[in-house]
Protein backbone atom coordinates (compact mmCIF):
# COMPACT_ATOMS: atom_id res chain seq x y z
CA UNK A 1 0.00 0.00 0.00
CA UNK A 2 1.86 3.45 -1.33
CA UNK A 3 1.45 6.11 1.36
CA UNK A 4 -1.33 8.10 -0.42
CA UNK A 5 -3.22 4.72 -0.18
CA UNK A 6 -3.22 5.14 3.60
CA UNK A 7 -3.71 8.73 3.47
CA UNK A 8 -7.13 8.64 1.81
CA UNK A 9 -7.84 5.06 3.21
CA UNK A 10 -8.49 6.17 6.49
CA UNK A 11 -12.51 6.24 6.32
CA UNK A 12 -12.89 10.38 5.83
CA UNK A 13 -11.83 12.90 3.69
CA UNK A 14 -8.25 13.70 3.92
CA UNK A 15 -6.58 17.06 4.41
CA UNK A 16 -4.75 18.70 2.05
CA UNK A 17 -2.11 21.72 3.07
CA UNK A 18 0.05 23.59 0.88
CA UNK A 19 2.80 24.80 2.12
CA UNK A 20 5.80 26.92 -0.31
CA UNK A 21 9.02 25.63 0.67
CA UNK A 22 11.10 28.67 2.31
CA UNK A 23 8.86 30.82 3.36
CA UNK A 24 8.75 31.42 7.17
CA UNK A 25 10.28 28.65 9.15
CA UNK A 26 9.17 26.11 6.87
CA UNK A 27 9.89 22.51 9.09
CA UNK A 28 8.23 24.34 11.70
CA UNK A 29 5.07 25.30 9.99
CA UNK A 30 4.81 21.48 8.62
CA UNK A 31 5.25 20.29 12.04
CA UNK A 32 2.33 22.41 13.09
CA UNK A 33 0.12 21.54 10.01
CA UNK A 34 1.22 17.64 10.97
CA UNK A 35 0.09 18.05 15.00
CA UNK A 36 -3.03 20.25 13.86
CA UNK A 37 -3.73 17.46 11.47
CA UNK A 38 -3.15 17.76 8.00
CA UNK A 39 -2.90 13.95 5.89
CA UNK A 40 -0.99 14.86 2.96
CA UNK A 41 1.76 17.30 2.26
CA UNK A 42 1.88 19.79 -0.41
CA UNK A 43 5.29 21.56 -0.77
CA UNK A 44 5.68 24.57 -3.30
CA UNK A 45 8.53 24.93 -5.05
CA UNK A 46 9.29 28.40 -5.25
CA UNK A 47 9.37 30.25 -8.86
CA UNK A 48 9.25 33.10 -10.57
CA UNK A 49 7.07 32.87 -12.59
CA UNK A 50 4.21 31.09 -10.63
CA UNK A 51 1.53 31.54 -13.51
CA UNK A 52 -1.08 29.63 -11.23
CA UNK A 53 -1.00 31.35 -8.15
CA UNK A 54 -2.97 34.51 -6.76
CA UNK A 55 -1.13 37.27 -4.86
CA UNK A 56 -0.63 35.39 -1.73
CA UNK A 57 1.19 32.58 -2.93
CA UNK A 58 3.22 34.76 -5.65
CA UNK A 59 3.90 36.47 -2.25
CA UNK A 60 5.37 33.56 -0.78
CA UNK A 61 7.61 32.59 -3.77
CA UNK A 62 9.19 36.13 -4.06
CA UNK A 63 9.53 35.60 0.13
CA UNK A 64 11.61 32.14 -0.29
CA UNK A 65 13.23 33.27 -3.23
CA UNK A 66 14.70 36.00 -1.79
CA UNK A 67 15.79 33.86 1.05
CA UNK A 68 17.91 32.32 -1.55
CA UNK A 69 15.98 29.11 -1.77
CA UNK A 70 17.12 26.86 -3.77
CA UNK A 71 15.72 23.29 -5.51
CA UNK A 72 18.16 21.90 -3.34
CA UNK A 73 17.16 23.27 -0.36
CA UNK A 74 13.11 22.23 -1.13
CA UNK A 75 14.42 18.53 -1.66
CA UNK A 76 16.52 18.94 1.97
CA UNK A 77 13.38 20.28 3.71
CA UNK A 78 11.69 17.41 1.76
CA UNK A 79 14.04 14.99 3.37
CA UNK A 80 14.06 15.88 6.43
CA UNK A 81 10.41 15.71 6.51
CA UNK A 82 10.38 11.78 5.79
CA UNK A 83 12.95 11.24 8.26
CA UNK A 84 10.24 13.20 11.35
CA UNK A 85 6.92 11.88 9.72
CA UNK A 86 7.99 8.41 7.35
CA UNK A 87 4.38 7.45 6.68
CA UNK A 88 2.54 11.10 5.58
CA UNK A 89 2.39 11.69 1.60
CA UNK A 90 4.42 14.85 0.87
CA UNK A 91 3.75 16.44 -2.83
CA UNK A 92 6.25 18.60 -4.55
CA UNK A 93 3.86 21.49 -6.73
CA UNK A 94 5.63 23.62 -9.15
CA UNK A 95 6.54 24.43 -12.77
CA UNK A 96 8.31 22.88 -15.30
CA UNK A 97 11.94 25.28 -15.33
CA UNK A 98 13.15 24.06 -12.64
CA UNK A 99 11.72 20.24 -12.99
CA UNK A 100 13.52 19.81 -16.12
CA UNK A 101 16.40 22.38 -16.26
CA UNK A 102 18.72 19.48 -15.16
CA UNK A 103 16.96 16.72 -16.61
CA UNK A 104 14.01 14.70 -16.21
CA UNK A 105 15.80 11.77 -14.92
CA UNK A 106 17.71 13.73 -12.54
CA UNK A 107 14.70 15.11 -11.43
CA UNK A 108 12.94 12.20 -10.35
CA UNK A 109 16.24 10.36 -8.82
CA UNK A 110 16.14 13.29 -6.69
CA UNK A 111 12.29 13.03 -5.28
CA UNK A 112 13.04 9.42 -4.86
CA UNK A 113 15.82 9.95 -2.58
CA UNK A 114 13.98 12.44 -0.39
CA UNK A 115 11.18 10.22 -0.36
CA UNK A 116 8.93 12.36 -2.32
CA UNK A 117 5.64 10.32 -3.45
CA UNK A 118 4.31 12.57 -6.24
CA UNK A 119 4.78 15.52 -7.78
CA UNK A 120 1.98 18.15 -9.67
CA UNK A 121 3.49 19.83 -12.41
CA UNK A 122 1.05 22.59 -13.55
CA UNK A 123 2.43 23.97 -16.87
CA UNK A 124 3.19 20.40 -18.59
CA UNK A 125 -0.12 19.48 -20.10
CA UNK A 126 -0.98 15.47 -19.93
CA UNK A 127 -0.23 15.61 -23.96
CA UNK A 128 3.77 16.72 -22.80
CA UNK A 129 3.70 13.46 -20.42
CA UNK A 130 6.92 12.25 -21.48
CA UNK A 131 8.52 16.09 -21.02
CA UNK A 132 8.99 14.21 -17.14
CA UNK A 133 6.31 11.37 -16.79
CA UNK A 134 8.45 8.66 -17.52
CA UNK A 135 11.69 9.58 -15.41
CA UNK A 136 8.99 9.71 -12.18
CA UNK A 137 6.77 6.90 -12.97
CA UNK A 138 10.61 4.78 -13.22
CA UNK A 139 11.72 6.24 -9.87
CA UNK A 140 8.14 4.96 -8.33
CA UNK A 141 6.69 8.51 -8.36
CA UNK A 142 3.41 9.43 -9.15
CA UNK A 143 2.60 12.24 -11.48
CA UNK A 144 -0.41 14.10 -9.97
CA UNK A 145 -2.32 15.32 -13.11
CA UNK A 146 -4.51 18.45 -12.79
CA UNK A 147 -8.41 18.46 -14.08
CA UNK A 148 -10.23 21.34 -14.28
CA UNK A 149 -13.68 22.94 -15.67
CA UNK A 150 -12.84 22.76 -18.84
CA UNK A 151 -11.64 19.28 -18.89
CA UNK A 152 -13.83 18.01 -20.95
CA UNK A 153 -15.11 13.93 -21.74
CA UNK A 154 -12.78 14.01 -25.17
CA UNK A 155 -9.61 15.50 -22.58
CA UNK A 156 -9.75 13.39 -19.85
CA UNK A 157 -8.91 10.22 -20.71
CA UNK A 158 -5.11 12.32 -21.24
CA UNK A 159 -5.52 13.22 -18.32
CA UNK A 160 -5.67 10.36 -16.57
CA UNK A 161 -3.23 8.44 -18.76
CA UNK A 162 0.12 7.84 -16.60
CA UNK A 163 -2.01 10.00 -13.72
CA UNK A 164 -0.96 8.53 -10.39
CA UNK A 165 -1.66 9.34 -6.31
CA UNK A 166 -4.60 11.33 -6.85
CA UNK A 167 -6.32 13.90 -9.25
CA UNK A 168 -6.11 16.91 -8.09
CA UNK A 169 -9.37 18.97 -9.35
CA UNK A 170 -9.13 22.58 -9.50
CA UNK A 171 -12.43 23.89 -8.75
CA UNK A 172 -12.70 27.46 -10.43
CA UNK A 173 -11.24 28.53 -14.33
CA UNK A 174 -9.08 30.92 -12.15
CA UNK A 175 -5.44 31.40 -10.22
CA UNK A 176 -5.06 30.19 -6.36
CA UNK A 177 -7.11 31.72 -3.80
CA UNK A 178 -9.53 33.03 -6.15
CA UNK A 179 -13.54 32.68 -5.44
CA UNK A 180 -14.62 29.42 -4.76
CA UNK A 181 -16.83 27.87 -7.31
CA UNK A 182 -20.51 26.93 -6.57
CA UNK A 183 -21.03 23.56 -4.42
CA UNK A 184 -23.65 22.22 -7.05
CA UNK A 185 -20.81 22.48 -9.87
CA UNK A 186 -18.40 20.91 -7.39
CA UNK A 187 -20.18 18.08 -6.75
CA UNK A 188 -21.44 17.96 -10.55
CA UNK A 189 -17.71 17.09 -11.89
CA UNK A 190 -16.23 15.37 -9.00
CA UNK A 191 -19.15 12.82 -9.55
CA UNK A 192 -17.72 12.90 -13.61
CA UNK A 193 -14.85 12.44 -12.55
CA UNK A 194 -14.49 9.55 -9.96
CA UNK A 195 -16.92 7.56 -12.43
CA UNK A 196 -13.64 7.77 -15.06
CA UNK A 197 -11.33 7.27 -12.59
CA UNK A 198 -10.43 5.02 -9.35
CA UNK A 199 -7.69 7.75 -8.09
CA UNK A 200 -9.10 9.91 -5.18
CA UNK A 201 -10.53 12.82 -6.14
CA UNK A 202 -9.55 15.88 -4.14
CA UNK A 203 -10.40 19.25 -4.69
CA UNK A 204 -8.62 23.10 -4.37
CA UNK A 205 -8.31 26.33 -5.14
CA UNK A 206 -10.45 29.08 -3.19
CA UNK A 207 -11.11 26.97 -0.25
CA UNK A 208 -9.95 29.07 2.95
CA UNK A 209 -12.41 28.44 6.19
CA UNK A 210 -13.51 25.36 7.85
CA UNK A 211 -17.07 25.62 6.49
CA UNK A 212 -16.14 25.73 3.05
CA UNK A 213 -14.03 22.81 2.81
CA UNK A 214 -16.71 20.52 4.81
CA UNK A 215 -18.91 21.67 2.02
CA UNK A 216 -16.18 20.32 -0.36
CA UNK A 217 -15.28 16.97 1.82
CA UNK A 218 -19.41 16.05 1.44
CA UNK A 219 -18.38 15.36 -2.03
CA UNK A 220 -14.71 14.89 -2.12
CA UNK A 221 -12.02 12.67 -1.59
CA UNK A 222 -9.57 15.25 -0.27
CA UNK A 223 -10.28 18.82 0.16
CA UNK A 224 -6.69 20.90 -0.14
CA UNK A 225 -6.03 24.27 1.15
CA UNK A 226 -3.08 26.96 0.89
CA UNK A 227 -3.77 30.84 0.33
CA UNK A 228 -5.64 30.68 3.68
CA UNK A 229 -2.21 29.30 5.42
CA UNK A 230 0.27 31.61 3.17
CA UNK A 231 -1.52 34.35 4.68
CA UNK A 232 -0.92 33.17 8.26
CA UNK A 233 2.58 32.90 7.37
CA UNK A 234 2.97 35.96 5.88
CA UNK A 235 1.19 37.71 8.59
CA UNK A 236 2.57 36.41 11.54
CA UNK A 237 5.85 35.73 10.58
CA UNK A 238 7.95 33.89 13.55
CA UNK A 239 5.14 33.25 15.30
CA UNK A 240 3.12 31.74 12.53
CA UNK A 241 3.21 28.35 13.11
CA UNK A 242 1.27 28.43 16.12
CA UNK A 243 -1.59 30.19 14.15
CA UNK A 244 -1.12 27.51 11.33
CA UNK A 245 -1.93 24.88 13.75
CA UNK A 246 -4.92 26.23 15.02
CA UNK A 247 -6.51 26.96 11.43
CA UNK A 248 -5.16 23.69 10.46
CA UNK A 249 -6.95 21.84 13.32
CA UNK A 250 -10.24 23.38 12.55
CA UNK A 251 -9.56 22.48 9.19
CA UNK A 252 -8.25 18.79 9.19
CA UNK A 253 -12.02 18.86 12.26
CA UNK A 254 -14.64 20.03 9.51
CA UNK A 255 -13.12 17.76 7.02
CA UNK A 256 -12.73 14.41 8.95
CA UNK A 257 -15.98 15.07 10.27
CA UNK A 258 -18.04 15.58 6.85
CA UNK A 259 -18.73 12.05 5.62
CA UNK A 260 -17.66 8.75 6.04
CA UNK A 261 -15.96 7.01 2.99
CA UNK A 262 -17.51 3.66 2.47
CA UNK A 263 -14.02 0.93 2.21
Amino acid sequence: MSRFDAAFGKGHPALVTFITAGDGDTPAILDAVMAGGADVIELGMPFTDPMADGPAIQAANLRSLCKGTTTADVFQIARDFRARYPETPVVLMGYANPMTIRGADWFAAQCKDAGVDGVICVDIPAEEDPELGPALRDAGVDFIRLATPTTDAKRLPAVLDGAGGFLYYVSVAGITGSQQAAQSSVQEAVNRLKAATKLPVAVGFGIRTPEQAAAIAKVADGVVVGSALIDIVAEYGNDAPRHVEILTKKLADAIHGAKEIAA
